[in-house]
């Protein structure tokens, strides 16, 4: 997308403060046509956390509402950049990450090759917020295959469902999707948190970060141009392609000698060679010597017909070091499962080290915009 010709003495960072639709698409175009990089901001936080992430993020221009301004102390762009997207939206330290025209490019033609996308008969829906790299490479690969696309504001299940169709192509999170169902659209992609059970043909699994500019392992496959390597000491997932960042804004370059980015996930390959994703390495609970992981336990809870939601995490005990804690949203608030029946649901599916030792019942899981569990609030939640 960018023009060909000479660049211009200072290539700009425009945040482009605007809810998704039409607007936001024409304010793209035109950053990318004047070889400008484009930083999307989150519709949902405050002016002030809004203001934190462009101090720490430096564009050098906003688009907003009144039209553009120039941000003070903002910070060029280099040659060939396209995006630079936050890893936080909140106050905390936002980590940019920069991706090049090139990599937006190989992600987009990768995913529509996989998926069969054909322009003539396919169009994209773009539902999820488009700070998040799944939800505005849904907008860059409409864009750059030509491929009719329609952007919504915000997720609204009844809007979702109103521009829906058999040639509709949408990207979900899992708390979406149970909203909204997969029978209604031609092809779901599924990102964010682990998916539940029993998934519509119609639905492939994707694995991705904002680093790998969106999903590059489908249904436990490689996207083509795509290499998965498991470490054999951490087990930790990592990745080399060509959609992967350049570079972070702060100008940290995160690839080993060899070029490989390394995730932060574990996982490991099945008997077939698809990759299965255990979680995130920090999250690997280690419980009287023992190593549990957390999507183990869930999918074993999600089992008992009383659970209706589940989120599982260790936390510090004196004894075993760590302790499982299950938060579990009940399928009845007056008759919730207790732990005894809940560890031995465990046992039997997994290994009774991997048991609960701790319950928690809550009325609902606070999930942020992508469908994971918002750690954060959990010790904040009522009982139901």
């Amino acid at each position: 997308m960018v023009t060909a010709g000479k660049l211009p003495a200072v290539l700009e960072l425009v945040a482009i403060d605007l809810p998704g639709g039409p607007a936001f698409v024409a304010a793209l175009l035109a950053a990318w046509d004047r070889s400008d990089a484009v930083l999307p901001v989150d519709q949902r936080l405050s002016s002030a956390a809004k203001s934190a992430v462009l101090q720490q993020l430096g564009p050098t221009l906003v688009e907003g509402p009144g039209g553009r301004s120039r941000q003070p102390g903002g910070r060029p762009v280099d040659p060939g950049d396209a995006l630079v997207m936050a890893t936080s939206g909140t106050t905390g330290a936002a980590k940019g990450v920069v991706l090049t025209h090139g990599a937006v490019a190989a992600s987009a033609r990768a995913t529509s090759r996989r998926l069969g996308v054909d322009p003539d008969r396919h169009r994209w829906l773009a539902c999820i917020p488009l700070n998040h790299v799944g939800g505005l490479s849904v907008v860059t690969r409409s864009l750059l295959t030509n491929t009719p696309v329609t952007v919504l504001p915000v997720f609204d299940a009844d809007e979702v469902r109103s521009h829906s169709g058999p040639d509709v192509l949408v990207s979900l999170v899992r708390t979406a999707l149970q909203r909204t169902g997969a029978g209604l659209f031609h092809t779901v992609l599924l990102g964010g948190s682990a998916p539940p059970p029993n998934l519509a043909a119609n639905v492939v699994t994707t694995y991705g970060l904002t680093e790998s500019g969106s999903g590059v392992v489908y249904d436990g496959v490689p996207l083509d141009g795509v290499e998965v390597a498991i470490d054999p000491d951490s087990h930790e997932i990592k990745l080399r392609g060509p959609m992967l960042l350049r570079c972070y804004r702060d100008g940290t370059v995160p690839f080993d000698d060899q070029g490989w980015f390394p995730t932060g996930d574990s996982g490991h390959l099945d008997a077939t060679g698809k990759l299965v994703v255990d979680g995130r390495a920090s999250e690997l609970i280690i419980t009287g010597g023992e190593n549990v992981w957390p999507s183990v336990v869930e999918a074993a809870l999600s089992s008992h017909r009383g659970v209706a939601a589940v989120f599982v995490a260790g936390r510090p005990d004196p004894e075993w070091g760590q302790k499982v804690v299950a938060w579990v949203v009940p399928v009845d608030p007056a008759d919730p499962p207790s732990l005894p029946a809940l560890r031995e649901t465990v046992s039997e599916r997994v290994a009774p080290y991997a048991a609960p030792r701790e319950l928690v019942i809550v009325g609902a899981l606070p999930r942020t915009s992508i469908g994971k569990v918002d750690r954060n609030r959990l010790s904040d939640l009522p009982s139901p």
